[in-house]
């Protein structure tokens, strides 16, 4: 039975991967393409300045840049609440819990590099996709970082997904790069957000929440995939996804969180063949041009059974 759940979720990941793979804390309702609540996952609703937006996300990069590859553990006394809330698994609440563990990981890693990919701000919360390479010469793992900022601009919640980085691709495009045009990683300028986010969630809901097929229309033919299992394309797409929701008629999809800035969306998401399945963390990142999706990169990882706080994944 073990070795039949496993396949099943390698299966889910990735078909689910092949489209989309792939508040404060706890589980948001989940919104359906009928009656959609576009924008409105994101955490504790915040509403802040694009200035202070920018201010976040770079925050958000030095803190990640000075623990993990300096070990100066003064930015967390500077930018992170003493009460953090944390939902790593393997980590514990609060602001002395990250120290802790930042002085065993640099003792461990001292030549890891957290690099950068892409960086988002909505309201409260900034995400950050990174490849992090913990030794040179080896591939690294792909991650997903999402902070959530106070109005004093400090660090009070975080969640994370990690997935480490094959060898390979099926699409021959890594998980990191730009393959659409224009080929970069910045996101595009503010004022596409709303119209982008309307697209990616709508697609979202529709394909994953609904069961809806049809819902690869959202996709531009020619779809840069960078899931490393999965060709580019949209070709096919509708006739595997009725298959799979045959196969799996009690899949769970739930949307969590939605950041968006720009022409890039992301949403955070627990994905779950049945209600007894522990499921996995994913986070879904779309590329939206000219009202279709043009690209889409993830990061997956397995629920764990126990963890090191009480908050969940999500």
């Amino acid at each position: 039975m073990r070795s039949t759940t496993l396949l099943s979720k390698k299966a889910m990941a990735a078909l689910l991967a092949a489209a989309t793979v792939g508040g404060v804390s706890g589980f948001a309702p989940a919104a359906t393409a009928s009656a959609p609540a576009y924008g409105l996952t994101t955490a504790g609703g915040g509403h802040m300045s694009p200035f202070t937006q920018e201010r976040n996300k770079a925050v958000a990069v030095h803190v990640l840049r000075q623990l993990f590859e300096e070990g100066n553990l003064a930015v967390a006394d500077r930018y992170i609440r003493s009460d953090y809330i944390q939902h790593n698994p393997a980590a514990p609440d609060g602001r002395e819990a990250i120290k802790n563990f930042i002085r065993v990981w640099t003792a461990m890693y001292p030549d890891h590099r957290y690099n950068v990919k892409r960086v988002l701000a909505q309201g409260d919360l900034v995400l950050v996709h990174s490849n992090p390479v913990y030794e040179p010469g080896t591939r690294g793992v792909a991650v997903v970082d999402i902070f959530r900022f106070d109005k004093r601009g400090m660090i009070a919640e975080h969640w994370d997904t990690v997935q480490d980085v094959p060898a390979t691709t099926v699409s021959g495009n890594d998980m990191f790069s730009t393959v659409s045009h224009p080929r970069t990683n910045q996101p595009g300028p503010r004022w596409k957000t709303a119209a982008s986010q309307r697209v990616a969630v709508a697609y979202f809901d529709t394909l994953l929440i609904d069961k809806n097929p049809d819902a690869v229309g959202f996709l531009a033919p020619e779809y840069h995939q960078h899931n490393p299992n999965i060709p580019s394309g949209s070709a096919g797409l509708r006739e595997q996804f009725t298959a799979f929701f045959q196969q799996f008629p009690q899949l769970i999809v739930e949307r969590k969180r939605v950041v968006a800035e720009g022409d890039i969306v992301a949403i955070h998401a627990h994905y779950r063949l049945n209600p007894d399945d522990r499921g996995q963390s994913v986070v879904d990142i779309f590329r939206v041009r000219d009202g279709k999706v043009v690209e889409h990169w993830d990061v997956v990882q397995d629920v764990p059974a126990t963890s090191a706080n009480d908050n969940t994944m999500f």
